[in-house]
């Protein structure tokens, strides 16, 4: 266990000299120290990997591999490289003392070693050494933060997105609420404003639905509505055309970039969807089957009209299909009175 655990610091002194090997230990351990012994490279490496001491005295001339081959050794080791080497050595050569911090020693304490020098060394590496231990903890702990506030805001948007999903559904159905008709409406009117291109809306009611209710029940209605919404989904197949339950038993289908004569083929796209349902209409003067009656309107958006304008035109075209005998898509173009006419919002 290193001092960093214990509180005690491990020391290994490698050199093949009795007499230096015997006061350094006896002085070291006098100071506090645990202190291991090691006379040749050989050994040391070894002692190392067992101990995993937190300073190693390392004396540079020995039998076998020298202080400099221990070294690279333990450098290239991962479980060894991080433990502080300090040379001890008589020889003064600046060459030597470059060759011995080009492997990774930390410093170096020439021969004969004077006890203060050699305690001092120690603990100031010991010193670093726990600062650095420390600044390491503190930087896993604090990319481990940083890890789990990027997991709790990833969550958190996944979980607005999910909100945002809920608050513009519609429970029942599963297509846009009314809600997000208003929105994205008003939000395709300003764009087509600024293209100058056309923008179709179908407005779709289910032809005697209280009579289907009223027949069948409440459950088979809600069942109906639903299967009626993705019929209408699966037939509007663009990804900018939106299909909106707009309340009860009516739909409205948002079309940009389509003129008339592209708007009715979607409606006539959408009574076949539905008609291909089969759903049986026991209560229906009009068919053995649920049908729908389509309102279609278009119009190029401007600055001075509103969306109001389009979908009181496409209301007035659903009146008309519902007079007309229902079960049929009626088209109204927009008066110029309409098409220019002053928002009242």
């Amino acid at each position: 266990m290193s001092f960093k655990e214990s509180g005690k610091a491990t020391i290994l002194i490698v050199d093949d000299s009795p007499m230096s090997l015997g006061v350094l230990f006896d002085f070291l351990t006098r100071a506090g120290f645990k202190v291991l012994i090691a006379k040749d490279g050989e050994s040391a490496i070894l002692k190392v990997k067992e101990a995993s001491p937190d300073v190693i005295l390392l004396d540079i001339i020995m039998p076998g591999i020298d202080g400099f081959e221990t070294c690279r050794r333990l450098k290239a080791n991962q479980s060894t490289q991080d433990i502080p080497v300090i040379f001890m050595t008589a020889l003064s050569q600046t060459s030597v003392v470059v060759k011995g911090f080009e492997l990774g020693a930390v410093d170096y304490i020439t021969k004969p070693t004077q006890q203060e020098i050699v305690l001092a060394r120690v603990t100031t590496h010991l010193t670093l050494q726990k600062l650095q231990h420390s600044l390491q903890q503190q930087n896993l702990q604090l990319q481990q933060e940083i890890q789990q506030r990027h997991l709790a805001e990833a969550a958190l948007q996944l979980a607005n997105e999910e909100l945002q999903r809920l608050a513009t559904l519609d429970g029942l159905t599963q297509v846009a609420n009314r809600r997000r008709f208003d929105e994205y409406m008003n939000k395709v009117w300003q764009i087509l404003v600024r293209e100058r291109l056309p923008l179709s809306l179908l407005m779709c009611d289910v032809d005697f639905f209280k009579r289907y209710n009223d027949s069948k029940g409440h459950q088979a209605g809600d069942e109906c509505l639903q299967q009626l919404a993705q019929a209408m989904k699966f037939a509007v197949k663009r990804p900018a055309d939106l299909v909106a339950r707009y309340g009860g038993e009516e739909f409205a289908v948002i079309l940009p970039n389509t003129n008339a004569e592209g708007a009715l083929t979607v409606a006539q796209e959408i009574r076949a969807a539905v008609s291909a349902l089969g759903l049986v209409h026991p209560q229906s003067p009009i068919s053995n089957y649920i049908t729908l009656s389509v309102g279609v309107s278009c119009t190029i958006p401007t600055l001075e009209s509103c969306p109001e304008t389009l979908i009181s035109a496409a209301d007035q075209a659903l009146y008309q299909a519902k007079e007309a005998g229902r079960d049929r898509a009626v088209f109204r173009g927009m008066t110029s009175a309409e098409s220019w006419g002053v928002c009242t919002r």
